[in-house]
């Protein structure tokens, strides 16, 4: 059931960043640092922390600032006052987490890269006029980067040539020629990534180019005379993640690993709940021993899927709730968004697909008790509205005319429920004026709904059915199992009638 859904529930989508209080970059001002002008200090003064010291001209007397990566954001991690001869140091009793960090301007413009490992005592010395010319001292990791990023970036200036020469070509020839000379240079750049991997296979740099890699997808082999189609894909899937492994805190401040992992879940994941599951739970099990990791990924899971854009992938949501979430990971979270994964868990826990829907006993237009289990027909669909929503009054009409133009045909029962027992006149007004007939229009009264809060029943109408927003769509089958949820219209429309083609064969 692979619908495309409208994003949901944006009003209380989780913002679950409380890990950081690093502030985003040019949004926010970075960390306090004294008025005072900071003195450098000895590389070798502490062991402990982080120090590192920076010379960067032309700037003085003013704060630059050291940025880091989390997954595909860029943060402030320090900052640091120059002196009048352009001397600072980033410096903190904390250690960093080792990345890729550049530094940055007083005006927020990132002015280079360089690497931090667990050796976070070196210099750097800096022209803001030459900035292919920055000298690193005392770091190894950095001298391995810097060779690797020289003979990059004149690869890829030759690469860049190439390709204009290529556009400006003007015979055959001459363009075949330089695809040949593009081809030898592209083959080049790859042995030089391959010898950083191979030659210096513990750096920094080497684990960066291994989580950048992606598997070459092999030849389609033939087996037994039929050629295996198939075979490619899995090759890359089984392979994508050779070399990586999910508690290494360092792939959170990278600008790649979180592109490849979108790219993974997209091209070769299925949309389907449990094939999903199965590769959210080994990641987050494995990073479970990462510092920064694994709130990361629990973080950008959790937020994926707990307003999905496929219909039923809330049940990958409600997997990381009560496997992890449930479990003790909430002392991650501050109070407000623990409140509000728990909450949203419950609200979707009774209304999964498949599952048979929650009872519901209401009045009709005339009051009197009708049961959506005592409702016999093929289908049953249910709107959830409120009379004084302008989006309803919009979207029920269109819902009428789908029904009567199409859905009745199907022998569909539209049980149409107003959510707000306090607008009983608007609501039957509107259905007056709509002619909304043929449908079973009925509502909660206050009486019942107060029943159930005294007799300290854990769920309510909303709660059941997850209506947060209105109007809130079900589609239910013969036995009131739920098959359909959280469509819009024009969608519950293609699955009523693609469902309806397929029972008919």
């Amino acid at each position: 059931m692979n619908h495309t859904m409208k994003n949901i529930l944006r009003s209380t989508a989780l913002i679950l960043g409380v890990l950081l209080t690093l502030p985003f970059l040019g949004q926010a001002q970075a960390k306090k640092t004294p008025s005072s002008v900071a003195t450098p200090k000895s590389t070798t003064s502490n062991t402990t922390g982080h120090s590192i010291q920076i010379t960067l001209k032309p700037y003085q007397n003013t704060k630059i600032y050291l940025g880091t990566n989390y997954g595909n954001s860029r943060v402030l991690a320090d900052s640091t006052l120059l002196n009048e001869k352009s001397e600072g140091v980033f410096e903190s009793k904390n250690k960093l987490t080792p990345g890729i960090y550049f530094v940055v301007s007083p005006k927020y413009a990132i002015l280079f890269d360089f690497l931090v490992d667990d050796a976070q005592h070196f210099k750097i010395i800096a022209d803001t006029l030459h900035l292919t010319d920055v000298a690193i001292t005392g770091s190894k990791e950095n001298d391995v980067f810097k060779e690797y990023s020289k003979s990059m970036n004149t690869i890829g200036g030759q690469l860049n040539e190439l390709e204009n020469k290529f556009k400006a070509a003007t015979t055959k020839a001459d363009s075949t020629s330089i695809t040949d000379q593009y081809n030898v240079k592209k083959k080049e750049l790859v042995e030089k990534r391959q010898g950083i991997i191979k030659n210096q296979p513990k750096s920094m740099t080497a684990f960066f180019l291994n989580v950048m890699q992606r598997p070459d997808a092999p030849a389609i082999p033939v087996v037994n005379g039929k050629a295996d189609s198939l075979y490619p894909f899995y090759y890359m899937k089984n392979h994508f993640w050779d070399e990586v492994v999910f508690n290494d805190d360092r792939l959170v401040r990278t600008p790649f690993f979180e592109q490849k992992l979108d790219e993974y879940f997209k091209n070769y994941v299925s949309r389907e709940p449990d094939s999903i599951i199965e590769e959210v739970q080994y990641m987050l099990t494995v990073a479970k021993t990462g510092k920064e990791i694994f709130p990361f990924l629990l973080f950008k899971f959790t937020n994926k899927y707990i307003s999905p854009e496929f219909m039923g992938q809330d049940k990958v949501f409600l997997h990381i709730y009560q496997n992890f979430f449930a479990k003790g990971d909430t002392v991650l979270l501050n109070e407000a968004s623990r409140r509000s994964i728990t909450d949203r868990a419950y609200s979707m826990m009774a209304n999964q697909l498949g599952l048979a829907a929650p009872a519901l006993v209401l009045n009709d237009v005339q009051d009197k008790k009708i049961s959506l289990y005592d409702m016999k027909a093929p289908y049953t669909f249910i709107a959830f509205w409120d009379p004084t929503c302008s989006h309803c009054k919009v979207e029920i009409p269109r819902l009428d005319s789908f029904y009567k133009a199409i859905w009745k045909n199907y022998q569909i029962n539209v049980l149409s429920v107003n959510i707000n027992y306090k607008e009983l006149p608007a609501w039957k007004t509107f259905i007056k004026e709509h002619h909304l007939e043929g449908w079973t229009n009925a509502y909660q009264t206050e009486a019942d709904l107060n029943k159930e809060i005294k007799e300290g029943r854990p769920t309510t109408i909303r709660q059941l059915y997850d209506v947060f927003k209105t109007p809130t769509f079900y589609l239910l089958d013969s036995a009131k199992r739920i098959i359909a949820k959280n469509l819009s219209i024009e969608q519950f429309n293609d699955f009523i009638v693609n469902t309806a083609k397929k029972v008919n064969k």
